[in-house]
C-alpha cells in the first residue's frame, strides 16, 4: 500500500500498519509526539489499522489543533480517573476537550481549589503509574449492560440515544473505562504538565430541567513552560472580566433577593450608558434617517400568537396569567417589532413614504436558562438599540446595506471594530417546524444577505440554525475575555412576518402591497456593550465615555475655592468633573484617581491659581504640564465631541 503524506511525499508497504508504528517509520521523534492521525481527512486514532492506500497526517501537538483535542481529551479522562478514585460514588457524564483546555461533568457535590488540588495530586498519580490506554467494542445492548453494571446511568443514556446497530467504542486505562470515541493517546505517562483551572455548575446537556452537574475545568500541554504562560495569561484576564472590573469600579451590582440576571446599574454605570443612549439615539435620529416610537413592555398573548413568537418562543419569555381562566394572559416583550408594526398600521402609507426607519431604546425580558446568567452579558432584563425598517422589495438591498455601515461605524467609534466577526444565521431546513415560511423564501433571503456580504467585501462564516423563526440574519460577534463568543449587533431579513400583521402599502397602480422588513439593532444591548467595553478598555474608557472625565486636586485645602471654581467652568462646557476635597497629600490623590482610571487629572494651587491656569496630568501622556484653563476645556471638549480614542504613551 501507498502512504501519501502530508508534504506530498510517499512511504510505501507491504502490511497493513497501524498509524503509530507509520508515524514511528517516518521518525522516533514523530512518534513520540504523535497525538492522533489524519487518513483521507477523517482524524483516526493512533491505534488505526491502515491496510490500503491513503492520504495519512500525523497530528501532533504542536503541528495540529485536532493534535492538541487529542492530547486534552485524553487528560480529561485522566481526571475522571483520580476523581473516581477520590469520589466512588461521582457519576461521569463527558468530558471533551474545548479551546486551550477539557472539562468533564460529574454528578457529585460542589468542589472548591483544595478540593481541586486534591484532585490534581491524584491524576500526577495516574499518569505516573503509566497506565497503556486501550481501546475496545462492544454491541449496543453490552454496552448498556456493562455501564449498567459501573453504575454510570449518564453513560446509559447517551448510548441508549445511539441507533439499535451501532457498535459503541470504549477506552480503558488501569481500573477506569470510559464510554468514547477518541481518539486518545497511549498512554496516561504522555500527559506531561497539566492545571486544572476551576468548577462550577452546568445542567446535564446544558438544559435547565435536567440536573446541574459539576464541572470541572483543566488545561494541560507538552511543556511545563507553555503551561506556566497559559496560567499567567488566565490570572491576568480574570483581571478584565466585566463581573470582577465592573464591580470593583462600581458600575454595577447584583443582589440575590432580586434576582439571577437582574443587575443593578450604579450612577457611573449609568451614566455610561445614559452617554452610549443618547448618542445612539441622536445618530440615528439626526444623521441616518430614523423617527422614534415609544411602545409597551407588555401585551396580550394575542398580539405574540399573530407574530409566531407564542408557538416559537414560550420558553423564552416571562408569562403572567393562565388560558382557560377567563383573566387576559400578558407577557413582558422579548422584542419591540410587533408594537412597532402596529405605528406603522396606525396610517395608511404610499409607496413614496418608504422606508421609514423605526428606532426605539426598546427594554426587553428574555426568561434565560439560571446556569447562563453572566454579570451584563447574559441578562433577564436588557435594554438594546432597536430598529425596524419598512421598505419596498426594492429598496431592501440598499437598506440592508446601510445598517450594515451603520452598525460598522457604532463599532468604529467604540473602536472595536476589528474585534468582531460576521456571521450569515441560516435556517435547518431539516427541522422545519422551527420555522414559518416556505423553503424557497429561506433559499432566497439567504443568497440575499451572501450576496451582500461579498459584495461589501465582508468576510463571513455560514451558521446553520441559527436564523430566527421568522428570517436569516447577519450577527456580528465578538468574544469575550475566556473566548467565549456572543453576539453584538443583528440585522435581519424578514419577508413573512408582513403577511401575519396585514401591513401593505398602497404601489404607483393604487394596488396593496406587501413591504418587506428589517429588524437590527445599531449597537445592540448597552448592558452587553458597556460589558464588553470594560474588558476591552480595562476600564480605562475613552474620554467621551468615562462617567468621571477630569478629578481636580487641590495641594491643599486653601485651593478648594479655585477648583471649585475650575470644576464650575468644566460643567459649564459639558465636562463631567469632580473635586476631590479630601485633606489627603497630592501624591496620595494622584494615585487615587489613577487607580480610579480618571483621564485627566487637574493639580491646582497658589501658581495655578495666580495664572488662571492649571497643571494637566493625564493617563495618557503623563505629566502634559501647565495649560491655560480655557485652552484645557477647548482640548478636551474637541476631544469628547469627536470620540476621540487617545492612545496610552505612558506606563502607570
Amino acid at each position: 500500500m501507498i502512504i501519501t503524506l502530508k508534504d506530498g511525499s510517499q512511504k510505501e508497504y507491504e502490511s497493513a500498519m497501524s498509524v503509530l508504528e507509520i508515524a514511528t517509520d517516518i521518525s522516533a521523534g514523530l512518534g513520540r509526539m504523535a497525538c492522533a492521525g489524519e487518513v483521507d481527512g477523517k482524524v483516526v486514532d493512533l491505534r488505526t489499522v491502515i491496510d490500503k492506500d491513503c492520504e495519512l497526517n500525523i497530528l501532533t501537538f504542536d503541528n495540529s489543533d485536532k493534535g492538541k483535542d487529542a492530547y486534552r481529551h485524553t487528560a480529561s479522562h485522566v481526571l475522571a480517573q483520580a476523581v473516581k478514585r477520590l469520589y466512588p460514588d461521582a457519576k461521569c457524564a463527558i468530558g471533551p476537550s474545548i479551546e486551550n483546555g477539557f472539562y468533564y461533568d460529574f454528578d457529585m457535590p460542589s468542589l472548591n481549589r483544595e478540593d481541586l488540588d486534591k484532585i490534581e495530586k491524584e491524576m500526577k498519580k495516574v499518569i505516573k503509574e503509566n497506565h497503556k490506554i486501550e481501546c475496545f467494542t462492544l454491541p449496543r445492548e453490552e454496552a448498556i449492560k456493562l455501564m449498567e453494571e459501573r453504575e454510570e446511568p449518564y453513560k446509559v443514556e447517551l448510548i441508549e440515544d445511539l441507533p439499535e446497530d451501532a457498535t459503541i467504542s470504549f477506552y480503558k486505562q488501569g481500573e477506569f473505562t470510559d464510554l468514547c470515541a477518541g481518539p486518545h493517546l497511549m498512554s496516561t505517562k504522555a500527559i506531561k504538565a497539566f492545571k486544572l483551572t476551576s468548577a462550577s455548575g452546568a445542567y446535564w446537556r446544558g438544559s435547565e430541567k435536567n440536573k446541574m452537574l459539576t464541572r470541572i475545568y483543566g488545561t494541560a500541554y507538552t511543556k511545563k513552560a507553555d503551561l506556566n504562560e497559559r496560567l499567567e495569561y488566565l490570572e491576568n484576564i480574570k483581571n478584565r472580566d466585566h463581573n470582577k472590573l465592573g464591580r470593583e469600579m462600581e458600575l454595577f451590582t447584583t443582589v440575590d433577593v432580586i434576582g439571577q440576571g437582574l443587575p443593578l446599574l450604579l450612577p457611573k454605570g449609568a451614566k455610561m450608558i445614559q452617554t452610549m443612549q443618547r448618542w445612539i439615539e441622536d445618530l440615528e435620529d439626526n444623521e441616518w434617517g430614523y423617527v422614534r416610537t415609544k411602545t409597551p413592555l407588555m401585551a396580550k398573548s394575542d398580539l405574540y400568537k399573530i407574530s409566531g413568537h407564542w408557538d416559537h418562543y414560550t420558553d423564552g419569555m416571562f408569562i403572567m396569567g393562565e388560558e382557560g381562566t377567563g383573566k387576559e394572559v400578558m407577557a413582558l416583550r422579548p422584542m419591540t417589532c410587533p408594537f412597532q408594526y402596529y405605528c406603522y398600521k396606525n396610517t395608511q402609507h404610499s409607496y413614496r413614504d418608504l422606508p421609514i426607519r423605526y428606532g426605539e431604546t426598546s427594554t426587553l425580558f428574555r426568561n434565560e436558562d439560571s446556569g447562563e446568567m453572566h454579570g451584563l452579558t447574559r441578562v433577564r432584563q436588557f435594554t438594546i438599540s432597536e430598529g425596524h425598517l419598512i421598505v419596498r422589495p426594492d429598496q431592501m438591498v440598499e437598506e440592508f446595506k446601510q445598517c450594515l455601515a451603520l452598525a460598522k461605524h457604532c463599532l468604529t467609534v467604540l473602536g472595536v471594530e476589528e474585534d468582531v466577526t460576521y456571521h450569515l444565521s441560516k435556517w435547518d431546513p431539516d427541522n422545519k417546524e422551527k420555522y414559518i415560511g416556505e423553503p424557497e423564501v429561506w433559499d432566497q433571503t439567504e443568497e440575499s444577505i451572501r450576496q451582500i456580504l461579498i459584495e461589501l467585501g465582508i468576510e463571513f462564516t455560514e451558521d446553520v440554525g441559527e436564523a430566527a423563526f421568522y428570517g436569516p440574519k447577519v450577527d456580528i460577534n465578538a468574544k469575550n475575555v475566556y473566548g467565549k463568543e456572543d453576539t453584538m449587533i443583528t440585522i435581519q431579513w424578514d419577508a413573512l412576518l408582513a403577511e401575519q400583521f396585514d401591513m401593505y402599502y398602497i404601489d404607483e397602480n393604487g394596488d396593496k402591497v406587501r413591504p418587506y422588513i428589517i429588524h437590527r439593532t445599531s449597537m445592540g444591548c448597552y448592558e452587553r456593550t458597556l460589558a464588553w467595553l470594560i474588558e476591552k478598555y480595562e476600564g480605562k474608557f475613552p474620554t467621551w465615555l468615562c462617567p468621571e472625565q477630569v478629578r481636580i486636586l487641590p495641594i491643599s485645602e486653601k485651593y478648594i475655592d479655585y477648583a471649585q471654581k475650575v470644576e464650575k467652568e468644566l460643567k459649564a462646557n459639558g465636562v463631567l468633573a469632580t473635586t476631590d476635597k479630601r485633606s489627603e497629600k497630592i501624591g496620595y490623590k494622584i494615585r487615587d484617581a489613577r487607580l480610579n482610571r480618571i483621564p485627566y487629572m487637574l493639580v491646582v494651587g497658589a501658581k495655578e491659581e495666580e495664572a488662571g491656569q492649571v497643571s494637566v496630568r493625564s493617563r495618557f501622556a503623563g505629566d502634559e504640564g501647565m495649560k491655560d484653563l480655557q485652552v484645557f476645556i477647548n482640548d478636551i471638549c474637541r476631544e469628547i465631541r469627536t470620540k476621540e480614542i487617545r492612545k496610552i504613551e505612558v506606563e502607570e
